[in-house]
């Protein structure tokens, strides 16, 4: 790999922390990468947080990208632009264009030429969605080996309209992010609440959160790559009933594979709760069918077999 190191975490590690630069800006991530890789996993967090999202200090538990490893994969989770060492350039991506575009060439300079064994799929969370959507319906998204979607949909329920309503008049932001978090008992302790994984946003978050309801169904159909959508049995924000998720299905005319999967006991933050260990690997296996090209056409729904 090409890229300036910005350390090694402490301790028995696979995981880096490295940033590469884009057009003289910095962008960063976190890698667990292994030799001869089945493939590569590129994971972009949700809103008010960062990719240690996915690999919390202290958690190694809960960590995506030490599980990824162990599995024969390379992991990349990216700082989404504006975040991370990119936040000083906030202002630069406010186009969602300008984000896929520097979100890719951040994976191939993280890359280089090392292996990336059957290809690059993508694994987003929330309002990362907004990214790997957009990615998946660039013209290179074409050579994704497919998307993970996790925590989003087309529709809120009525409590979270509410609720987004009252931030709009009050100004509290708490009364969204409390329902992101729950129900409390999926979760370890030090993590409810978001206070050890949160982050400052960059302003275009605002018009993600606005917009993407309607972005959705507009670039879901130009995706050709097998894409699956996970939710989680307690999602709070986003309606998961059979109405909201054959409405969602309907989305991806062109895409050869199309899946739903339930991870059950937890809640929106599905990869920092109790649950963590089956959802990523249920995302591993999914990696692992689009690597061995199931079929086009066999699109069903997925449970959990643990």
């Amino acid at each position: 790999m090409k890229a300036e190191e910005a350390g090694v975490l402490a301790g028995p590690s696979p995981v880096a922390e490295r940033i590469v630069e884009i057009d003289g800006i910095p962008m960063s991530a976190l890698c667990a990468e292994v030799d001869r890789p089945r493939a590569v996993v590129v994971a972009v967090h949700g809103g008010a947080t960062t990719a240690r999202y996915f690999d919390l200090p202290g958690l190694p538990r809960l960590s995506l990208l030490r599980l990824g490893a162990r599995l024969g994969f390379t992991v990349l989770a990216l700082d989404r632009p504006g975040y991370g060492a990119s936040e000083p350039y906030e202002d630069a991506f406010d186009a969602p264009e300008r984000r896929a575009d520097a979100t890719y060439r951040t994976i191939d300079a993280l890359l280089g030429t090392d292996s990336r064994g059957a290809g690059v799929f993508l694994m987003a969370h929330s309002a990362g969605c907004d990214l790997a959507v957009n990615m998946a319906a660039d013209p290179r998204g074409s050579s994704l080996l497919g998307v993970e979607l996790a925590g989003t949909g087309r529709r809120k329920h009525p409590e979270a309209l509410r609720r987004i309503d009252e931030v709009r008049r009050t100004r509290r932001s708490t009364a969204v992010r409390d329902l992101l978090w729950q129900p409390e008992a999926v979760y370890p302790s030090e993590l409810v609440g978001g206070r050890a994984v949160s982050s400052a946003s960059p302003p275009y978050e605002s018009t993600v959160v606005r917009e993407w309801p309607a972005d959705f169904p507009r670039l879901a159909p130009q995706i050709q790559v097998p894409v699956r959508f996970s939710y989680a049995e307690y999602e709070q924000v986003w309606r998961c009933d059979p109405e909201a998720l054959a409405e969602i299905t309907g989305f991806f005319t062109a895409c050869p594979r199309f899946v739903t999967y339930r991870q059950p006991d937890t809640g929106h933050n599905i990869s920092v709760s109790y649950a963590v260990e089956s959802y990523h690997r249920s995302v591993f296996l999914f990696v692992e069918d689009c690597v061995r090209g199931r079929p086009a056409g066999d699109c069903r729904a997925e449970e959990p077999t643990s």
